[in-house]
């Protein structure tokens, strides 16, 4: 988001972080995830509710009308908030709305104990999703009706995730939202580690890590980046010695291949 919409942003998590501590978290999730989805389909609707032109107290009053009696009072004040405020652009409006969705999920696996548990699965149904062409198909094909990929996903996940885990992937599937179901899923696994403002790491190897590898992973990447740092491992066969390790942009190449390809870059420099 550019710089007004960061500043709108701030000011409905505000009032968002003001409303949610006594909401069912779940619920409230779900609610901001359908009032974004009902301003990506209403273009019209959504360029009345971010125009900055138009009086803060008229769009307030739409949006209530719309909302009042179909989304409890934390959904409410926050949608309110968001048409309140003013964005760069239309499309950012419906954004912080799905953003904040994320955050009232996270905040619920939270409570339950299960953010790790949801970070963990996120980042393992997404390279599920990358192997296997058929269900990335059948999962993003939007000539299937929402309710039938829903099923599916519902076959697939059902008992064998969290609950937060479930409606996140939910929502990726149903309302793409111009992204691919590995990107969404990446985009919301960082939104839930930043909870915690942790780091998301992720770590290539042949083989898998001990729990004390990890934890001495963990803390020399938290000493060197001054944040915690969550690592999803990913075992690669392909990977020839050594590991690598991926937060962001920056890429900490430990393996024999890696070498390899540093000194033929440097020759052909």
């Amino acid at each position: 988001m550019r710089g007004l919409s960061r500043t709108a942003l701030a000011e409905v998590e505000e009032r968002f972080n003001a409303v949610a501590g006594s909401a069912d978290l779940g619920a409230l999730a779900d609610e901001l995830f359908a009032v974004a989805d009902l301003l990506d389909r209403e273009h019209g609707l959504r360029r009345t509710l971010s125009d900055a032109a138009r009086p803060v107290e008229q769009k307030a009053q739409i949006i209530r009308v719309l909302l009042e009696g179909k989304v409890g009072a934390a959904a409410l004040e926050t949608a309110v908030a968001a048409v309140s405020a003013k964005w760069a652009r239309p499309g950012d409006l419906a954004d912080a709305l799905e953003r904040l969705g994320v955050v009232a999920a996270s905040a619920e696996a939270e409570a339950q104990g299960r953010l790790d548990d949801v970070e963990d699965e996120l980042f393992r149904f997404g390279r599920i999703v990358a192997s296997n062409l058929d269900l990335r198909r059948a999962l993003a094909d939007q000539a299937v009706p929402a309710e039938a990929r829903r099923g599916l996903l519902d076959s697939l996940l059902g008992g064998r995730a969290a609950p937060s885990t479930v409606r996140l992937v939910a929502q990726i599937v149903a309302h793409p939202r111009g992204r691919s179901l590995e990107g969404g899923l990446e985009e919301f696994g960082r939104l839930v580690a930043a909870q915690r403002q942790r780091l998301v790491a992720v770590v290539r190897s042949a083989v898998a890590f001990s729990e004390e590898q990890k934890r001495r992973l963990a803390s020399w990447l938290r000493a060197s980046y001054g944040r915690d740092v969550h690592l999803n491992v990913e075992v690669d066969p392909q990977v020839v010695g050594g590991f690598s390790v991926r937060i962001g942009d920056d890429l900490i190449d430990t393996t024999i291949a890696g070498r390899i390809e540093e000194v033929r870059r440097r020759l052909a420099g």
